[in-house]
């Protein structure tokens, strides 16, 4: 037997909370993430692994964290890897007595529950993964858990119609998930395009104040003051044109003597006024829906809009909306689902620049008015820093960038790096979990949907043998 073989997994810490240890890397028997009890006589505490690594000497390094356990140094403290049971028991002693959302499982404690703090959805949280990674899947999960289990409201922003039918039970749902969750789901409320109906999404343009109202025309105040100034009286006055729709008020301007004139010529060659985002004699606007008293969880279908200009006007009225609303101070989750499209760090038009505003500053402000962000996205560095850099919970699914994770490193700096770096190998449905969510930086792997899936992806009988 070689000298390295003999090396028994014996552990030390000098401030009783970081330790480490030496052993034969035929004998290492953990992994990153994973976790330990370490042995010391009588004593014995819990820890996790933060990482591994190979020494000059041929032998692994385990760094790691004590998270349970005596407190003050320790030397020789037999290292072994935990059971799944006194895992569940240290996850069971440390939950806050709050409900709890059963998401999936630990990927490092075989058949326990990956139990998420509903308590922590009162910061505000980033999920991301590239495509194929199961984001959206784990963001239906995650929103199911919360419909059931707490009585927040939620605001959904879908660019691509994965939540439609948040509502709808799947077929094989379990027998104990269908009445808790028929119950739930009679408080989701879809709006789709349309151009009739009780469903139909539209927004008031009249409900849009100086600033919106430009941002529509894309006017500017110095380039256009001509215009801009004509809108602004023109809404001080507005009787004097306004119309019952959008298209009505448009007549209007361009029956009007210049500058008037000039702003419905505007409004026609953007086809403003063929919109079909605006509110017209229906009620139920989204600024209605999102209003104190409103529906339990609203899905803004802004895939079935079909441009991305209306998709902004939506975008941005909902979240003007809810910060105008703000002093009710009523708690509410705003979804922004692929958020690099609402809120980029780089608006590519002056809507899209106001919804982003209306982000950044309920990402800085809204807690404490109970607004709170979750953030999802393919592209971290797409989405605005402002948004990500205020977020303290992470749900981090397979990321293959690089310089994402770099950023990711950065901005979540409590996770372990070498933790972060395991993203790139994950397979569908892994994750690693931090925050508030969860006691600890976590590996898992998330768990079944009960609801139908919106979205759904390209059939591949293409790439069938011919």
């Amino acid at each position: 037997m070689s000298s390295e073989e003999r090396v028994e997994p014996l552990a030390t810490s000098v401030d009783g909370r970081q330790f480490c240890y030496h052993v034969s890397p035929d004998r290492l028997d953990v992994a990153t993430g994973g976790y330990t009890m370490l042995q010391h006589a009588s004593v014995s505490r819990f820890g996790q692994v933060s990482s591994i690594a190979l020494t000059s000497q041929g032998l692994a390094r385990v760094e790691g964290r004590v998270l349970d356990g005596a407190e003050g140094p320790f030397h020789e403290a037999l290292a072994r890897p935990a059971a799944a049971a006194e895992v569940a028991a240290w996850l069971d002693r440390v939950r806050p007595e709050r409900a709890a959302l059963a998401v999936g499982t630990l990927a490092c404690a075989d058949d326990v529950e990956l139990r998420l703090d509903a308590g922590a959805f009162d910061r505000h949280t980033f999920l991301c993964g590239q495509s194929g990674s199961g984001k959206t899947y784990a963001l239906g999960t995650i929103l199911e858990r919360l419909l059931v289990e707490t009585s927040l409201r939620v605001v959904i922003l879908d660019p691509n119609s994965d939540f439609v039918r948040l509502g709808d039970l799947r077929d094989g749902a379990p027998d104990d998930v269908r009445a808790r969750y028929e119950e739930a789901a009679a408080g989701v409320t879809v709006r789709h395009a349309a151009d009739t109906g009780a469903d139909r999404l539209h927004v008031r343009f009249r409900d849009f104040d100086a600033a919106e109202q430009a941002a529509v025309l894309r006017l500017d105040p110095i380039a256009d003051r001509d215009e801009y100034a004509a809108l602004a009286q023109a809404l001080e006055n507005a009787d004097a044109i306004q119309g019952g729709t959008v298209r009505e008020t448009v007549d209007r301007m361009w029956a009007h003597p210049d500058p008037l004139h000039s702003l419905g010529v505007r409004a026609r060659n953007l086809g403003i006024d063929r919109w079909q985002v605006w509110s017209g004699a229906d009620d139920g606007s989204l600024e209605d829906l999102v209003a104190p008293g409103g529906p339990r969880c609203v899905v803004v279908d802004l895939g079935s809009l079909s441009t991305r200009e209306e998709q902004a006007v939506a975008s941005e009225s909902v979240l003007a909306a809810l910060w105008r609303r703000r002093t009710v101070r009523e708690p509410i989750l705003i979804v922004i689902d692929e958020a690099h499209n609402v809120c980029p760090g780089t608006p590519g038009d002056p809507l899209t620049a106001l919804a982003t505003e209306h982000a950044v500053r309920i990402a800085g402000e809204g807690r404490k008015f109970g607004l709170v962000l979750l953030v999802s996205t393919q592209r971290p560095q797409k989405v605005h820093e402002n948004i990500v850099s205020q977020c303290d919970n992470l749900v981090l699914m397979r990321m293959n960038s690089r310089s994402d994770l770099a950023v990711l490193s950065e901005i979540f700096s409590f996770v372990p790096q070498p933790l972060l770096a395991l993203a790139s190998e994950f397979r569908q449905g892994d994750a690693i979990v931090a925050g508030k969510l969860v006691p600890s930086p976590t590996l898992a792997r998330i768990g079944p949907r009960w609801s139908v899936e919106g979205g759904s992806d390209i059939a591949a009988d293409w790439a069938a043998p011919r």
